[in-house]
Formats: structure tokens, sequence, C-alpha cells
């Protein structure tokens, strides 16, 4: 059917794209025709998170899902052809490629830029701004130039929230930072005095120097007075301070704040907001009634929100007005939560007390480095808003309280509470009206009537309400709802086993079971499937060191470990060496490329830094093992939920940046963990400077070279949902790394579900990233030295799979392909030839060969 209107949408940011999915989810008859007019190169993407950009350069990993809206012919959306003017009595817009595009309705969606106040200097090219992905591509460029130069140091102008982002993201490069604010202390639109002193505290105690209470008065050239050899140029410029201090500096971002980008609206001759913004109503509708706006662009009443939540409310007005709805733009929730350089803030509501007669309840204690205060009104019955510093577990509770009255001492919500004594208020104190996700507005009441529809679990309920979806700081209180609900969320394996994975891990510790047969008849029922059977098999393999083909455990195992091998799309298998850390001798490369050559397999180099031979049949694979066993090479474990591989950069042996030797802590970290077993697929990264070429923060154990030592990561995966890892611990010694290591990975394996990677088991975790670190490093359950016990204990009885199948007659029966045909080969495995090597040509799926391609036996 086609559209009878057309709007035009100037802007692909959050907020735009927020408002084409909820035009497009409610425009059931297809009235409105979308075309979406951007000026950047990438589709919408998550700039809420733009500063996890800096720590895997991945920009995919941003995009906003469903941001090229696949499958809908009701939306065209056009990159890189930004708007340069508004006809606004022909209906019409123009692009700087000289589109010329009508509308019927027309919303303005272009957010703001970076503020950078008129310093003499201040087009320098060391100076840059922290806005977009391609800004961050420049400040990269910068410091990774800075921080090989004489001058590795960074300047950050502006100490709020992006500031300290950007500090965040310099200190990485390896950069010596230090952090200018005007204001007597960080984040001042946020924090009060005392929370803001307390932030200063502890950023300068992470090494970051903050100047407060200082104004940049002018950036120049650094005026060498002796000329530097060519080795040692930089090009660094001197800040000097408004208190006549100067700091030399190789890269300057300016975080000074933000304005709205309202020329377009401003030349078409729409009204603006005294202090800019184009003027709305509370219906986002500017002084012409087929132009919209909205986002930070959009000053509704006069004010511009800065936030994303406001944003999407602006975005989900102006699709209910266009489809003749009559929502008005409402109250907007300024709450704020996140977590900077490791340190906790949050700032909810009126967090500065500035409500005539209010009064503030305060709990501050400088040993802990915790700060809180809650805003009441002059009755001290009704909460007005709060800052937390330091710890903001309270956060998720309080905010959706505002404006309503407390049901007890306002005390009681904020101060510690003493050993042993239950936790405070929950979400079922909350009444329905109380919003619990403020980035999709989706109150209590609408999270209770999802459940009631049948959302049992936190999967569901972001599904269905879309809370959660965005920022994530709801997420914990989903679960506290789905809890005070009375939903039972089964924790059971499988229909055989009433037990969880991690507590069949503790029975098997606990008890001699060493067979799945006596296991399911003491704690299960029936006779096991093919979920309990591989998750017992796995757990006997972690609990001990007998062979994995071993009597009865060979039957529990999937595919892959029953063969020792990956089975590929055409039913024959891959060979995957161990190559520690990517260190690999010539006589290792020849021997793969021997048996390669001889049997006809297929190679690649993969990206954990390892050679795979693909096409073996099952009755080769023994043969071609018993020649990489006798050259002195083991399994990789590529078939196996076990360790992957350990990828490293060529670190302080080879490279001029390195840091530390990332080579040999990748091979020892590998040859330690090597075989381990575990609920999935472990991968670690060992880098040797911050500029992480073995891309460390993208696996489950990243290892991050500093001058003194070692800063560790977890909790970092690829695949259908990327997560970088997060800091556990900085400036590790050797010994100290090797410790934590152990410990993590133990208390991941004894207690993450089936199938459940790092990432999603630490977002799982209760308690989160602030237990793990109690755990692992001040051993908080008391379970450290078990832990460490038990990885001793593996590496102990470690020993290759592979040699220990050729070393056995009976494991060796097993790999053939017909059991009354042993010596015959595969006949349904089939390949294709392109460009001289074989491919797999998938069972039962004919193909029409490519140029270059024949088919082959």
């Amino acid at each position: 059917m086609q559209s009878s209107k057309r709007v035009v949408v100037v802007g692909h940011g959050m907020v735009g794209h927020r408002f084409v999915e909820a035009l497009r989810s409610r425009d059931e008859a297809d009235t409105w025709h979308v075309v979406v007019l951007a000026e950047e190169a990438d589709a919408a993407y998550d700039r809420v998170g733009l500063t996890g950009y800096t720590e895997h350069w991945d920009r995919t990993r941003l995009a906003l899902p469903g941001n090229a809206y696949a499958g809908d012919d009701h939306v065209e959306v056009i990159l890189r052809d930004p708007v340069t003017r508004i006809d606004r009595s022909a209906k019409f817009v123009t692009t700087a490629l000289g589109r010329r595009v009508p509308y019927d309705a027309l919303v303005l969606a272009t957010g703001s830029y970076a503020f950078v106040p008129p310093i003499p200097g201040h087009d320098l090219p060391q100076c840059h701004v922290y806005r977009t992905l391609d800004d961050l591509d420049a400040i990269r460029a910068g410091a990774l130039a800075a921080a090989t130069s004489k001058t590795p140091v960074g300047v950050v102008i502006g100490g709020g929230l992006l500031g300290l982002e950007a500090a965040n993201a310099l200190r990485a490069f390896g950069l010596s930072t230090q952090v200018l604010e005007m204001s007597p202390h960080l984040m001042a639109a946020q924090l009060d005095g005392a929370g803001g002193a307390l932030l200063n505290r502890m950023i300068r105690g992470l090494g970051i120097e903050v100047h407060t209470g200082v104004s940049t008065e002018s950036i120049r050239p650094v005026q060498r007075n002796k000329p530097l050899r060519k080795s040692q140029e930089d090009d660094a410029v001197r800040v000097t301070l408004n208190d006549g201090s100067a700091i030399d500096a190789g890269v300057v971002v300016f975080a000074a704040g933000v304005r709205p980008r309202d020329e377009l609206a401003r030349h078409a001759g729409l009204d603006i907001a005294q202090r800019g913004g184009v003027l709305t109503d509370r219906s986002c509708v500017t002084s012409d009634p087929d132009v919209y706006a909205i986002g930070e662009v959009a000053a509704i009443d006069g004010r511009c929100y800065g936030l994303v939540g406001p944003g999407y409310i602006s975005a989900e007005v102006v699709a209910d007005r266009l489809l003749g709805g009559a929502a008005e733009f409402g109250e907007a929730d300024m709450s704020t939560k996140l977590k900077l350089l490791g340190v906790d803030v949050a700032s909810f509501g009126d967090a500065q007390g500035r409500t005539p007669g209010s009064l503030d309840v305060v709990v501050n204690d400088p040993v802990k480095q915790t700060y809180a205060k809650l805003v009441l009104s002059d009755d001290a019955k009704t909460l007005l808003g709060g800052i937390l510093v330091g710890d903001a577990s309270a956060y998720g509770v309080l905010r959706p309280m505002v404006a309503s009255e407390l049901p007890g001492d306002p005390l009681s919500l904020i101060a510690p509470a003493a050993e042993g004594d239950s936790p405070g208020l929950g979400i079922g104190a909350l009444p329905d009206i109380a919003q619990i996700c403020s980035c999709n507005n989706v109150t209590k009441g609408d999270l209770k009537e999802a459940i009631g529809a049948g959302c049992a679990d936190v999967a569901g309920l972001k599904k269905c309400t879309l809370a959660g979806t965005s920022c994530g700081s709801c997420v914990p209180l989903l679960k506290q709802l789905l809890d005070a609900e009375g939903v039972e969320q089964s924790t059971a394996l499988c229909e055989h086993f009433s037990q969880s994975r991690a507590e069949l891990f503790e029975i098997i510790s606990a008890t001699e079971i060493r067979k799945f047969s006596g296991l399911i008849e003491k704690f299960g029922t029936g006779r096991g499937c093919d979920v309990c059977k591989p998750v017992v098999a796995s757990i006997l393999a972690s609990t001990s060191s007998d062979h994995i083909l071993g009597a009865e455990t060979a039957a529990l195992q999937d595919s892959n470990d029953h063969f020792l091998a990956n089975i590929q799309r055409n039913g024959s298998y891959s060979v995957v060496p161990r190559v520690a850390g990517g260190d690999i001798t010539p006589e290792h490369l020849i021997l793969i490329g021997q048996i390669a050559k001889d049997f006809g397999l297929y190679t690649k180099i993969t990206g954990g830094q390892r050679i795979d031979m693909f096409g073996a049949t099952v009755d080769q694979l023994p043969e071609i093992w018993r020649r990489l066993v006798d050259g002195g090479m083991e399994s990789g474990h590529a078939y196996g939920k076990s360790l992957r591989t350990v990828k490293s950069c060529v670190g302080s042996d080879w490279c001029r940046y390195g840091q530390q030797d990332s080579v040999q802590m990748a091979i020892d970290l590998e040859m330690r963990y090597r075989g381990l077993r575990a609920p999935h697929k472990i991968k670690m990264g060992v880098s040797g400077c911050a500029r992480e070429c073995a891309e460390a923060r993208g696996k489950d154990v990243g290892v991050i070279a500093t001058e003194t030592g070692w800063n560790l990561y977890v909790g970092g995966n690829g695949g259908m949902t990327p997560r970088h890892a997060q800091l556990l611990a900085g400036d590790l010694d050797d010994e100290t790394l090797v410790r934590y290591v152990d410990r993590f990975l133990m208390f991941y394996v004894r207690t993450a579900d089936r199938l459940q990677r790092t990432a999603p088991w630490l977002e799982a975790l209760d308690g989160g990233m602030d237990h793990l670190r109690d755990v692992v490093c001040h051993d908080s359950l008391g379970l450290a030295a078990e832990f460490e016990a038990a990885i001793e204990r593996h590496v102990a009885g470690y020993a290759c799979e592979w040699k220990g199948v050729l070393e056995d007659p009976d494991k060796l029966s097993r790999f053939v392909s017909f059991v009354n045909a042993p010596g015959a080969p595969d006949p349904t495995v089939e390949f294709t030839e392109r460009n001289g090597r074989k491919v797999p040509t998938p069972i039962g799926m004919p193909r029409v060969p490519a140029t270059g391609e024949r088919s082959v036996r």
C-alpha cells in the first residue's frame, strides 16, 4: 500500500531513531512514509555508551537495534547528506548533495553540538571535542601520537559527565590526564558541594589530576628554547590558566557542555528560545504547525533537555500527534546514574534542594568514601530528590519514589545497614505509578500488567515493555519485581534434574559420584537428555583429570567432544593444535603445512592466533593427530566448552610501545588454564600496552600492561551480544594477576548456568562487579584458597586429550565413519574447489558453483 503522506526526519541519532520506531509501530495503516536525512556516516548509534567505543573501536557494537529498518518499505534512510535549508512555504528541504525532498510534516532531530569556548588557540590541531564516533577517532589518533612523544599529557576542559568520560579515554591511551573545571567541584550540574568534593578526591585517587575553580586563558604551541632532534619532535601545546599556571599537553579535549543545533530552524524563521533551541509547546510543535522538534534541539516551553529519556518522550509525543493523538510532554525525569572511572554517581529529582523550604538528610562517610543525601519537603514526608556518590545501590528504589510520600524514616533509606540487618525498602514499597524505567517511561504498573499477561522473566519484560533496553540501570528492579510478584523463575537444569547447574556442581564436588548413572539415580529422574548429559560431563571434567572419552562419560559428550573436533557444515571436521599465545616455531609451522598438504586440508589463520585445518573426515583424525603429537604439538581444545585461546600482541620484546612481556604472559596463562572445562568457551587476551593490539577487552579475561604491572578486565565477549570487559583490578604484579584469574575462573565455573558465558553471568550476578571484586580481590566468601587449589589440581592433572586417545585402542576404535566398514571413507562428505582449494559443499543444499569453482570428492 502506498503511503499517502511523507514525514522527513532531519537527524538520525538516538531520538530520531526512537521517533521512527514509535511511528512505524503504531501506523498500522501505513499512513506515513518516513525519509531520514542524516549528517553522519553511521546510522543511529548509542551515544550514551560512547565511552565504550574507546575500549573496542568497533562501531557496529554501538549500532542501535533495527537502525536500518530492514524489510520496511516505508522508511528510507540517507546518510552523509545533511539538510542545509528548509523551505517552509513550499514544504521541502534541500541537502548538501542537492537533494530536494518534499514533506507533509518535518521533524527536527538535529541534537546538539559540543560547545567550544572562544579561547585563543581552540582551533589548533591538538584540540578536539568529545561528541561523535569521528571525534573519538580523531582523539585516538592524537592520543596515540602524544603517548610516544616528549609530552604524553592530555588535558580535558570541563569536569562534567562528558569531561570525565573523556578523561577516562585519555588515561586508557596511557596519557597523564588533567581535568580543568570552572566550578568548585566536578559534575556541578548534578552534585552539591559535599558530593562533588568527595568525587574530586576519588578521581584524584585514580591518578587523574583535577583543577577546580579555574578557567583557560589560552592554548599556544610550545616554544622550545632548544630545537629537538627529529626523533624527539612533538606537537605539544601550552594550556595557560587564569591563575597563572600552565600545562604542556599533547592532546586537549573540550567537554564544556553542548548547545542545541538550531541553525536550520533559525534560517527558516522558526521561533527560537531565549537560551537557544527550537521553541515548541508541549505537543513538540514549533511556530510552524507542520514542523516539530524533538530531543536536545527542542526547547519545550522554552527549556532544552540534555538527556536521552526526555528526548524519547518527545519522540513518542510527535509520533502520537502525527497519527491523530493528543499526547503532550509531561514532567521530564532528569535523573542520572553512571559509573565514572569505576566510581558510582547518581543524581535524581531536586538534587540541589532548590525547592523552597526543602530539608536535607545527609550521610557522609569519608572513610568508606560514600556520600548520600535525600532532599525532602518541608514536612519531611515527601522525597524531592537526592545524590549518591561512591555507592549508588539505593538509586533503583529511591528514584521512582520522587514526589511520593516516604513510607518510613528517610535516614534508614541511605544509612549503611549493620551486619546481619535486612536491606531497606524494596520495589514492593513503590506505588504502581512509580516510573521504573525513565528512558522508556515504563511504570511499575506497566510491568505488573506485563507480568499478568505472562511475562515470567527479565528478558520477557524487556521485550514486552522496553524497560531496561536503553541505559539498563533499571534491570535489577525488574528481577526484584518478578520476585515481589511471586513469579517463580525455575533454576532447574532440565526435566531430569530439579537442581541448577551450580547446585549439581556442588553435589558432584561434595560427593564421590563420578558417573552420570549414579548422579541421576540419586539426585534426578529418568535417563537424562541432550541438555543434562553434556552439562554433567562438563562438571565431571571440571572436577577431575579423567579423560572425557573414558568409559561411561564418552556417551555423555555432544558431537564435538565426542570426536574431539568441531564438526563443519559438510560433515567434515577441523583440526586445531594449540599455539599458546600465538607463539609458534618454524618447525611447527612446517609440520602443520605438511599435514595439511598431505591430507588436502583447508588452512586458515584464525582471530585467536592459531592455524585451523579444515576438511578432515572422522577416520583421518587419529593419523593427523598422531603426526601432530609426535611433532610436539597438542590439542587446542577448539571443540570444547573450555579455554580456547589467549591472544597476544608482540609485547615488549619487539614493540617499541610495549610496557610488559605480553607474549610470555599469554603463554603462561594459556598453559595454565588449557583444558579447563567450563559452562561455555573462554577466550583471553593479553596486550602489552594501552594500544590494545590483542583486543583484550573483548575477551572473557583481558590483561593489559601498564607501566607498573597489569590491569585485569573480565566479562568481555564477542558473538551475538558483544560486551566489553570491565576493570576488575589494576597495576597487578604477575603473581597477583594469576591468583585473581584463578579465583575468577573457578567462581565462574562453579556458579554459572548452562551455556552461560562470562558476560551474562556477570550481569546476572547479585551485586555485579562490586560483588565479584569482593570475592576475587578481598576473599569475601573465604573461598580464595579453595579456588586456587582447584586450579592447581587442574594444572597438575592436565594431559592432552588427543594423546590419551592415541594411547588407548578402545578410544581409537570410535574414530570410524561406519562401524560395519571401519576403513571406508564417508561418501556424504562433499567438497567444492575454489581457486585451487577445497571448501565444503553443504549437505542437502545444492548450489551453483561460482566462477573458479568445481565439485570435487
